[in-house]
Parts: C-alpha cells; structure tokens; sequence
C-alpha cells in the first residue's frame, strides 16, 4: 500500500522562509489578517486529511474504478469516496478560498494551492472532483450574472454541489472551434442544449446533490471557429425558485471511458438532449469565459504533478533504505548484513536525487505563482496587480508543462528503484506513473503549453513578459555575484538566463520569416525556460541554506545537497534542448507525409 506524509517541513520553508508569505498578504488588505500561526494549522489539518482519509483510498479506487449504470446513468465511484468527500464538505475544505460573501473562509489562493498539492499526494483520482469544483466556482464568479452567483457559488462553495467542464467533442480536442454541441434560444431566456462531449473528468457521480456543468455550445447562426463558440452552465438538475434541487435535467452519462490511469475519477461521456442551460458571459465569447477556469485547471494539473512527485520520491527512498541487494563499488556500507541497501549505488542516489530535485523545485515555483495570483486577485496597487498577472500569464505554461513533464520523469525513476516490485501492483508505484501521464495531455497537451508560452505569451509583446520575470532573476545575480559561496548557483544561473534571451531574440527573428519555426522549437524551448525558473529558485533556496547550514538542523544540509544535484546534473539537459530549438524546422517538415 505505501505510505504518505504531508512534507511539511520543507513546505513551511516554501512558504514562510523563501516566499515571506505573511509579509506578503499584508499587503492585501482581505488577507490582513492571515499571519503564520493560521497558515500552518489549515496546511497542518489539511496533511492529516489527506494522510488519514484519502490516501487509503488511492489504490483501492484505482482497483475498483468508476461503474454506470447504464439503466439510470448513475455512476458510482470506489468504495470509501463518497464517505471522504462527505468529511471534505464537513470539514469545509472546498470553502476555503471562496469569497465569504457566498459562504467561503476568504482565505488566500496561495493556502489552498498548498491544500491541494497534499491531496493530490494523497489521491490524485479523488482530489479531481473538489478541484474541478473549484474551478467551476471561479469561473461563475468571475463571468456570471448576479441571480447565478446567488443560484450556484453558495452550493459550490460548500461543496454541496460539485462542477464541471464539457469541451471536448469526440472529433476534436484541443481545436474547439470545430466543435458543434448546439444551444437553441428559449423564450423564457434558457437554452437548449444537444450534443455530446467526451472526456468529462467527474462527469456523473454520486458523492453530491447536483453536479453543474460548464458547457461550451454554439448559438443559432454563430461563426465558425472559436468567435462563434458561447459557454452555458447546464445543471444535473435544476435549481427550483429557493435554490434547492429540482427536475432532472437531459445531460447524462453515457459511457465511462476506459482509461489508463486515474481510475477512481469517473471520466464520462456526456450527452445532451435538449438539456436546459443558461447563457453565461457574452454570446460568442464563451472561451473567454471558460479560460478562468481552464487557467485554474492548468496551474491545478501542475499540482497534481508536483503532488505525484513528492508521494512516489518518498515510497521510494524508503524502499531504498531497506532493500538489500549487492555491496557497495567501494566497500561494504553495512558489514552487519547481508548486502548493502540499495541508496549506497550511486545510480539509485541519481533516481531519488532527481526526484527529490523536481518535487523541491516544483513546490518552491508553483507556491511562487499562487503568491501571484493572490496579489492580482487583491492588491490594492493597479501597477502591482498588472505585475503579478503578467507573471501568471507567463508561468502558467510552464506550470502545466515543465512540472508534468518533470512528475513524468520522477514517478518513473520512482518506479525505478524498485526493480521489478515497481512493476508489481500491490507496491502501488506503477499506479503513480500511469496517474501522472495523463497530466501532460489533458487541459492542453504540452505541445500546446509551448506554443501558447512561446507564439502567444512571449514573442507578441516582444518578450515584455518575460523580461519581467528576467528582471527579478537579474536583480537576484546582482546581489549576490560578489558572495563567494554563491558562485556554484549564480553562474550557471546567469548563463542559462543569458541562453534564454539568445534563443529568444534567434526564433522571433526566425518566426518572422518562417511560423513554422515557434512549431518546431516551442517544446524544447519551453523546457529550457522552466529550467532558468527553476534555476532562479533554487539559488535563491541555497542563499537560505548557505546562511543556516551551521545551526544543527541537517534540513539545510539536504536542500544544499538537493540543490548541488540540480545544478550539476539535471540543469545541463538545457544545452542538448538549445541546440534542439535552433536545429530549424526543415529536419522536421521536408519529408513528404506520404513517405512516413
């Protein structure tokens, strides 16, 4: 079964000695309040729920999966789901970043991000249903109108009712302008909705009163492509005058599709039968609208990410601890045995050490961004906001790609140092790399993430994003160039913010001849941008250490070591990526598709 325990330690380090958070929310006057003592007890309570409740439950729905009937098109989820989800409600876990004027705590983004990386440690399957939830709640409550703020957030915010969102069409994904789900006018102002979606992670479940769908749809006589699409909310059910739940609306499951990982989450497909729903935001705008919570959900999938990372680095590093096999190259490190455990190889130190790596430098980059979101959603400054929101434009990418391509990595090499147990179900290490693949894929492939970082985040505004971001790595090298023992993390930290600006100059300057060129040089380039931020945060963590190494607490220690290994041997990945980006688009499109 494995075990799991909330990292608390270094995610207090995060929050309190690299990021400052407290001094940070005072200078938002709603979050004021919030000092130290209140953070840790929510993320330590938060650590016990996920430990003790969801974390039994991983393997178990992942066995047992999501089952429908297809008589009443009720699906149930694995056993144990819907009593933890009662206990999340209970607990008031899914209030916790909600504006207080719908029932919400108030409390910080940066709070709930930390909420959500344990949970999804925990369960990856199960944290699905609350965080699409989440995501649902924001975008209602940044597009709707006031009778559906006051119709839908309280119950969202409760947890009462849970949400989600209906893009995909089973001929096309990520290109939703193709789409063709129709929304036909009422006269009492509602819609008609038919069509049908696939995809629906936590489409249909038992575990709420009413589950509300976003649903992208096109008007009568609406463009073609994405200007023509309108986003609707088309409830399970439907709200009666006094909010409580109504006649059952015509969106049902259909099918649950068979997948490879995240069995326990019922993925669905939905259809629509002239289901009621309601216009939300403008007609013709409806990705717009759907973006704030497609945005939530891409920073959401870098959490999973990070989440999947930490559990399987720390199942891992026990296993190595224990398993004896062979003696150490240089001697026996436990004459007392048999054979030596499995952490003295060098090879096995590179597999933890690596994922020891992403998951410290994962957690560090995406509490940077919550922090962000936070001073856009509140800081009383328009210059800061404007700051803070160009930043999360330009990280967002990132997040979704870098950290589920890393999560990637580090499940693997988890599984990895288990031999031929990670292979083996009961272990519960295979579980965390099929869990992890589906995070590069769904809510924009990370070929996607590339080309929005680089053809839209970066080179339309000549880079002004990104020099953003540059100017606090620029500042951080100034300060401490001329400390010694920072050189091993300033230079190479320089250098690859320096390979950054070249590369960038070289493929807009391709791109104006050829378009193709940000195609063929997006991915590659994007990992070597999440390079320097990661580069960036971990100078900045061994600043810290540096200054702490001497107090007796061998967590300094680590996290210099930690940082060591980064620097040494997972950022020089960045001159092969180089060197892919500027290789041109030519060795990619001259073959004939016909040759293939």
């Amino acid at each position: 079964m494995g075990q799991y325990t909330a990292p608390l330690r270094d995610i207090q380090f995060v929050m309190h000695e690299l990021l400052d958070i407290t001094s940070v929310l005072k200078q938002i006057p709603q979050h004021v309040d919030v000092d130290a003592d209140v953070i840790n007890q929510v993320v330590e309570e938060g650590g016990k729920f996920a430990a003790k409740v969801l974390f039994p439950l991983n393997q178990i729905g992942d066995r047992e999966g999501c089952h429908l009937d297809t008589t009443t098109h009720k699906v149930t989820t694995p056993t144990g789901f819907a009593d933890a989800y009662r206990q999340f409600v209970d607990g008031g876990w899914g209030a916790l970043a909600c504006d207080p004027e719908y029932g919400g705590q108030g409390l910080p983004v940066f709070v709930n991000n930390c909420i959500y990386e344990m949970m999804n440690s925990a369960n990856q399957a199960w944290t699905m249903y609350p965080g699409l939830s989440h995501g649902a709640y924001e975008c209602i409550h940044a597009h709707g109108t006031p009778e559906q703020k006051t119709t839908y957030l309280p119950h969202l915010t409760s947890g009462e009712w849970t949400g989600t969102m209906c893009l995909t069409e089973s001929h096309c994904g990520t290109d939703l302008g193709l789409l063709r789900t129709k929304a036909e006018p009422q006269m009492d102002g509602s819609y008609k909705l038919t069509g049908g979606k696939i995809f629906i992670s936590a489409g249909e479940h038992e575990m709420s009163s009413n589950i509300v769908h976003l649903v992208l749809a096109r008007l009568p006589g609406a463009p073609k492509g994405t200007k023509g699409i309108s986003l609707f909310i088309v409830p399970k059910y439907l709200p009666n005058a006094d909010g409580s739940v109504g006649a059952r609306n015509t969106i049902t499951c259909g099918a649950i599709e068979e997948k490879m990982g995240i069995h326990g989450n019922s993925t669905c497909q939905m259809n629509l039968d002239e289901a009621t729903g309601w216009l939300i935001g403008e007609g013709g705008k409806g990705l717009n609208a759907m973006f704030v919570m497609m945005n939530a959900a891409r920073l959401g999938v870098g959490m999973q990410s990070l989440g999947l990372t930490e559990v399987s680095y720390q199942n891992a590093l026990v296993y190595a601890k224990d398993r004896l096999q062979m003696r150490s190259l240089s001697g026996p490190k436990a004459p007392d045995k048999e054979a030596d455990p499995i952490i003295v190889h060098p090879d096995v130190r590179r597999m933890l050490l690596s994922n020891k790596a992403y998951a410290e430098g994962g957690r560090a980059f995406t509490y940077f961004i919550a922090m962000q979101i936070d001073l856009e959603l509140g800081h009383p400054d328009p210059a800061v906001r404007k700051d803070a929101g160009d930043l999360v434009a330009l990280l967002t990418p990132i997040v979704k790609a870098f950290v589920t391509e890393n999560g990637w990595i580090g499940t693997s090499e988890a599984m990895q140092v288990f031999g031929g147990h990670g292979y083996i179900s009961e272990w519960g290490m295979e579980q965390y790399v099929r869990d992890a693949r589906i995070n590069m894929i769904y809510e924009g492939t990370n070929a996607i993430q590339s080309l929005d970082l680089l053809g839209r985040k970066i080179l339309p505004d000549n880079g002004a994003k990104l020099k953003k971001f540059g100017a606090l790595v620029e500042a951080f090298i100034k300060e401490n160039m001329a400390d010694e023992a920072m050189k091993e993390f300033i230079e190479p930290l320089a250098d690859v913010a320096e390979k950054v600006g070249k590369l960038t100059m070289e493929i807009g300057m391709k791109a104006f001849q050829n378009p193709d060129e940000v195609g063929a040089a997006a991915v590659p380039y994007l990992r070597v941008v999440g390079h320097m931020v990661y580069s960036y945060f971990f100078a900045r963590m061994a600043k810290i250490a540096l200054a702490k190494q001497a107090s007796g607490d061998t967590f300094y220690v680590a996290k210099l070591a930690t940082t060591r290994f980064y620097f040494a041997r997972l950022l020089p990945e960045i001159a092969m990526l180089v060197r892919q980006a500027r290789s041109g688009s030519k060795v990619l499109l001259d073959l004939d598709a016909a040759l293939f």
